[in-house]
């Protein structure tokens, strides 16, 4: 708004303000003669007024012609043929002289005309002050504005739109309050230009109310005032208001400029209101102003942001004169927009047009190059910015790193950033996201430490991107502190920041920390859901990801891609084989989602798992582009696990064409062969990996204690600690043997004695790192592991009844899924129940919210299956899916507790087939309850009754027993 109060000609700037041209004033020839007279030789060509007369006006008009053809070789000659005539000049002659100093920015000199000066008004002291403050030298700005008030000159429009603006610059827009009461006493608050000067201020500030009292009380607002306060509410995000008052400038006859339009077209971008920018646009091509700069910028701005590039590349090549300011505006929204090609053609026609790129332009090339991970483009672009010298601007470096960190080149990005005199936020976080997407989540971390340590704040995209980093790592204790980081800023209600805790925390193995952080989110977006039903399904808790599925369709948040590869992965980890069809189904029917290779994998996967091998293969050869490796590498898992031996093999011949070097494809064949004893297809197939150069990647654990990370492989005996590790390892042994543990041999494809592969099942990695957590972390306390493979199933079940002996919860990431161990029972325990069990389902009533209607219960409900598994779950009334997995000791009904009747059902397909567990109770005044139920099988189906258990002895006896089991 600055410009549009700068291009309006003020009424006072003419000869009669500047002075008085009878009165005429002598000054001494001394000072600024001597420092002129070097300009005497120059007068041998110049025909001046006669000497019989001194025509002070004839000299300024001489003068001024100087100053509008910029000749300051004759203005200064006419000044020194001034000072050798002896005459001299009268005020207003003497501010036109030092205007054309100031004009011409020679401020040396026009101070000392200023200094010199015997008299001077008002416009001498505001010439000087304008002359300072667009050279930047505030601080003698305000020193003259002082001494025109001291000296007593006159405080007139002049001089209050010439501080106001100066103030703006100054960026002490907030003093502004103190020059409008300084207005109001003298009666300008009615000036129109007085007034715009001020509504500028108060814009700059934010003070919106303010800038509309100062605009109602202006009494002949002109053009520039309405526009003055468009743009204050266009700049302020007051957009409707914008949009009123233009539409009532409209309705008084006045017709809007270039400024005028482009406050008004920012309003409709605010408000996305794209269809009323057009009509705007339609106005201004009524009026030609479509070819201004300002407006085409605008409209481009508009476009650009609203999606229309191609509208916005129709308006570009209508502009007229197209200076660098156009040109670096579209080739940026071009790269913002995901159209890098075409944003690197446009920067090749800039160049044929002549046009010299500026910072932006070049950093928005730039831009472009890195999401096309255009090396050579990019070193290009860098040779041109080392020949005009931008290469040490603070935009083009950041972009220039971020360039060869997209392309693999984190050394030269290094160097850079290592270079880079200044450094800012940007450039901080060009580094760190560069190796977090390399995968050195380490440097990143370390990068991080730094940053902090220069004491430069850091932003959603740090934090982000660090967490990420603390996830690739699983390092939960650096990602916790992050976490409090964020929490002493305003970060941690950042969705962006919220999100990546959510993943942190779910890959991290604190799945619970992760639900936290979601259940305390004011806003979500699909990025929220999508990491929440993602960690559920991590985490083998396929039922919870499945109802934090259920509970985002009820939001106006639609599922996408992502989502259902999240949903699918769930289905496929609890074998839900109907839900997960049905699912796969509703993607197109419900939802308009084409499956891509991630779903159909998750199919197979599921389908495969389950048994249906024929079914998954029959699903690859209908899909309707080519299977992925990742699909027959599935479909080969699966008949591992039921030792198909031909589909095996034609699986694994599968993902052999695609990639020959796939060690897991060989393993896996290596491994069907050895579980059905055919040992001369296992030998024949580790002849041909060594042959080939095949390497099979060594099972790795690791476990970290004390900011330091232990490493443990099959076998291993470097550790230092072995010695107490080998001892722990014999206590477990001989503890779960007399609790039921019993080996499973046939985990070991070894053609070896049995004795032998027990010893071999006792070293591998996951064992010797549990045996160092217990003896190195305080009684109690979370062990967490993490492993390289997919943990064995010998190793699966012992730590199941490890859980049980040392009564500690232990965490397990292997290289599919976690496995949260805890009173010999594991997450991943549904999805294997035995067809005919014994049901003993515990069902207690709590009460939780308000009593007042609609009444909400919550029923916990503890389903054991044998002597094998037990899973707790927490029903609503309100939609009978399970809200969470707990454990019941933390967990504890109250004497108050309200209690009503209530019937509770559990899908059993989620365990075979179409069994389904029923049960009713009848609640009484004592608020403890037990049910005990036997099987009663009917026609594939299960119905359960029982007895209320009344005392509460009774019930905490059966929950420990529940407990020991």
């Amino acid at each position: 708004m600055i410009r549009v109060f700068r291009s309006r000609k003020l009424p006072w700037m003419n000869s009669a303000i500047y002075g008085n041209p009878s009165s005429l004033v002598r000054y001494p020839h001394c000072g600024f003669s001597a420092h002129s007279a070097q300009f005497a030789d120059e007068r041998e060509n110049y025909v001046g007024p006669p000497l019989s007369e001194f025509d002070s006006h004839a000299y300024a008009r001489l003068l001024q012609d100087c100053t509008r053809n910029g000749d300051a070789t004759k203005g200064k000659g006419l000044h020194c043929d001034i000072l050798k005539r002896g005459v001299c000049l009268d005020l207003f002659a003497w501010n036109i002289l030092l205007n054309l100093y100031v004009k011409l920015d020679l401020l040396f000199d026009a101070r000392l005309l200023f200094d010199e000066m015997l008299e001077r008004n008002t416009i001498s002291f505001v010439t000087l002050i304008q002359g300072y403050a667009q050279s930047l030298r505030f601080v003698e700005a305000v020193e003259l504005f002082i001494r025109i008030h001291r000296e007593g000159h006159e405080l007139n429009p002049f001089v209050f739109t010439t501080i106001l603006k100066l103030l703006v610059s100054m960026e002490f827009a907030e003093l502004g309050w103190r020059i409008h009461a300084c207005v109001y006493k003298l009666g300008h608050d009615s000036n129109a230009f007085v007034g715009t000067a001020l509504i500028d201020a108060y814009s700059v500030c934010g003070l919106v109310d303010g800038a509309r009292e100062v605009f109602d009380e202006i009494l002949e607002k002109d053009m520039v005032s309405w526009t003055g306060m468009v743009a204050c509410y266009a700049e302020n995000d007051y957009f409707e208001e914008a949009l009123e008052l233009f539409s009532q400038m409209r309705k008084v006859g006045l017709k809007p400029n270039n400024f005028t339009f482009a406050g008004s077209l920012k309003a409709c971008l605010g408000l996305e209101a794209k269809h009323l920018g057009k009509t705007i646009h339609g106005c201004a091509l009524k009026t030609r102003y479509e070819l201004d700069p300002y407006v085409g910028v605008a409209l481009l701005d508009l476009y650009t942001k609203s999606g229309d590039i191609d509208d916005a590349h129709a308006v570009f090549e209508e502009m007229p004169q197209k200076d660098v300011i156009p040109w670096s505006f579209m080739i940026a929204r071009y790269a913002q927009s995901d159209r890098s090609k075409e944003a690197v053609k446009l920067f090749c026609r800039m160049r044929q047009a002549f046009v010299v790129p500026n910072q932006f332009t070049f950093a928005s090339v730039l831009q472009a190059c890195a999401t096309m991970e255009g090396l050579d483009l990019g070193k290009q672009t860098h040779c041109y910015v080392l020949k005009v010298g931008l290469d040490s601007d603070i935009f083009v470096s950041n972009a220039l790193m971020d360039v060869y960190a997209k392309c693999g080149r984190i050394e030269e990005s290094l160097e850079l950033f290592l270079k880079s005199p200044n450094r800012n936020e940007v450039t901080w976080n060009t580094m760190i996201v560069g190796h977090v997407q390399l995968g050195n989540g380490e440097e990143a971390l370390r990068l991080f430490s730094h940053m902090l340590d220069d004491q430069v704040q850091a932003t959603p995209v740090t934090y982000s991107s660090v967490l990420r980093a603390c996830a690739s790592l699983a390092a939960l204790e650096p990602g916790i502190q992050i976490h409090s980081l964020t929490v002493k800023t305003i970060f941690d209600k950042d969705i962006v920041v919220g999100n990546a805790l959510i993943d942190m925390y779910a890959k991290c193995g604190s799945i619970k920390d992760a639900r936290a952080v979601f259940d305390m989110m004011s806003e979500r977006d699909e990025v929220s859901w999508n990491s929440m039903i993602s960690g559920y399904s991590l985490h083998g808790l396929g039922g919870d990801a499945l109802w934090i599925f259920e509970k985002m369709k009820e939001t106006v948040i639609k599922p996408n891609k992502i989502t259902f590869v999240g949903v699918l992965s769930a289905c496929s980890n609890t074998g839900l084989v109907d839900r997960g069809q049905s699912y796969f189904n509703s993607m197109i029917q419900d939802y308009g989602i084409e499956p891509c290779i991630e779903h159909y994998t998750c199919v197979v996967w599921l389908l495969g798992r389950s048994g249906r091998l024929s079914m998954a293969l029959k699903l690859i050869e209908e899909m309707p582009f080519e299977p992925s490796v990742m699909v027959w590498r599935a479909l080969l898992g699966a008949c591992v696990i039921h030792n198909d031996v031909e589909l095996g093999k034609i699986s694994a011949q599968r993902v052999l064409e695609m990639e020959p070097q796939d060690e897991a494809a060989h393993v896996l064949l290596s491994n069907i062969y050895a579980t059905s004893r055919r040992w001369d297809n296992v030998a024949s197939i580790r002849k041909y990996m060594k042959r080939k150069g095949v390497k099979k990647e060594p099972g790795l654990s690791w476990i970290e204690n004390q900011s330091k990370v232990h490493y443990f492989t099959v076998g291993d005996t470097s550790h230092p600690e072995i010695s107490a590790i080998n001892g722990m390892l014999e206590w477990l042994k001989k503890k779960i043997k007399e609790v039921g543990y019993v080996p499973n041999c046939n985990v070991v494809l070894l053609d070896v004695e049995d004795d032998e592969k027990e010893r071999l099942l006792w070293v591998h990695s996951e064992r010797l790192a549990l045996a160092f957590g217990l003896i190195s972390t305080p009684s109690g306390s979370t062990i967490r592991i993490i492993k390289n493979l997919r943990i064995c199933a010998d190793c699966h079940a012992a730590i199941k009844f490890i859980s049980i002996v040392v009564q500690r919860e232990i965490i397990v990431r292997d290289m599919n899924r976690f496995h949260h161990f805890e009173a010999g029972i594991c997450s991943c325990d549904s999805d294997i129940l035995p067809n005919k069990v014994k049901l003993n389902l515990q069902l207690g009533i709590h009460h939780s919210g308000s009593i007042d209607p609609p009444l909400r219960k919550v029923y916990c409900a503890r389903l054991n299956v044998g002597t094998y598994r037990s899973r707790e779950v927490l029903i609503d009334e309100m939609d009978s899916r399970p809200v969470r997995a707990f454990h019941p000791q933390s967990y504890q009904f109250k004497q108050n507790d309200y209690v009503d009747s209530f019937k509770a059902s559990f899908d059993r397909t989620r365990f075979d087939k179409d069994d389904m567990a029923h049960a009713q109770m009848d609640a009484a005044d004592p608020p403890w309850h037990t049910l005990n139920f036997d099987e009663l099988v009917h026609n594939n189906s299960h119905a359960a009754t029982g007895s209320i258990i009344r005392d509460r002895h009774q019930y905490d006896k059966i929950v420990a027993q529940s407990q020991a089991l």
